[in-house]
């Protein structure tokens, strides 16, 4: 299992506002989380891998943040949503996937004009959606959270080559969805802090905010 601690005290160290990457990570790897219906996900965990019935012909969407994941899934009640994966993949990959990304909508500030981002998008492998985030009961938080959405080579390389470790969280979701409430006490989620690329200009490009 991933490292976990008390949400309360987590969330005293997190950014209450501002674009913000929070991950379970160290120095050499990140964890990213999905949602899928048991066939999916119980294959993934099975052969540390993606494959069966997954779909290289679609986009998926990584996302790095626990409870992000949780509003997503329902924590894990949302019909095809069930299985909630954890993928460690190491954070060279992730960065590519960062570095190579264009926003799923058109900003004015990482392209010039509609045009230069409509051909990026086109182009590229990686879309970029910062959302809300949220707590563990849904309220929106004044925090943003990043999602990935992978197609091409690049989700291939993700789904067959680049997990390092693939993990069903299931039974952990479902065993601290009961310690979900007004006060959350009692309620444990993985070890998440800001996460920064290694290369500053990642980050500038992401327009990430210093913590």
């Amino acid at each position: 299992m991933l490292p976990t601690e008390p949400y309360l005290s987590q969330h005293a160290l997190w950014p209450t506002e501002g674009r913000h990457i929070l991950a379970c990570h160290d120095d050499e790897t990140v964890v990213v989380y999905q949602a899928y219906r048991p066939v999916i996900g119980e294959y993934a965990a099975r052969h540390q891998r993606f494959g069966g019935e997954f779909s290289l012909s679609r986009m998926s969407w990584i996302k790095p943040n626990f409870l992000w994941m949780m509003y997503r899934s329902g924590w894990g009640t949302k019909e095809g949503q069930e299985v909630t994966l954890a993928v460690r993949l190491r954070r060279a990959f992730f960065d590519e996937i960062l570095r190579t990304a264009v926003p799923s909508s058109f900003d004015g500030t990482s392209h010039g004009s509609r045009e230069a981002w409509r051909d990026a998008v086109r182009s590229s492998e990686v879309r970029l959606q910062w959302d809300p985030d949220h707590d563990p009961t849904g309220r929106r938080s004044d925090r943003r959270a990043i999602q990935l959405g992978l197609r091409g080579r690049t989700l291939r390389r993700y789904a067959e080559e680049e997990p390092l470790e693939i993990l069903d969280l299931s039974g952990f979701v479902a065993e601290q969805r009961s310690n979900v409430g007004a006060s959350h006490a009692g309620l444990s989620t993985p070890r998440e802090r800001v996460y920064r690329p290694k290369d500053p200009t990642i980050s500038q490009r992401l327009g990430l905010d210093v913590t």
